[in-house]
């Protein structure tokens, strides 16, 4: 699995609360969610590459 790198995040109160149901519902961590939907955004504009090391197979379309 690739290194993790640690940073603090400054986000708006509601847009957290948001994430964090979100999270629930789809029964992931905060980190885990934010992190999934950074990636699937970053692929989604050709800036990532899909298979990266440490990157979990995307969800069935």
């Amino acid at each position: 699995m690739a290194e993790r790198k640690t940073f603090l995040l400054r986000i708006d109160e509601k847009v957290l609360d948001a994430l964090r149901r979100w999270a629930d519902d789809d029964l992931r961590s905060l980190n885990g969610q934010i992190e999934f939907l950074l990636r699937r955004a970053l692929r989604e504009r050709g800036r990532l590459k899909g298979g990266e090391p440490g990157e979990p197979a995307p969800p069935d379309s």
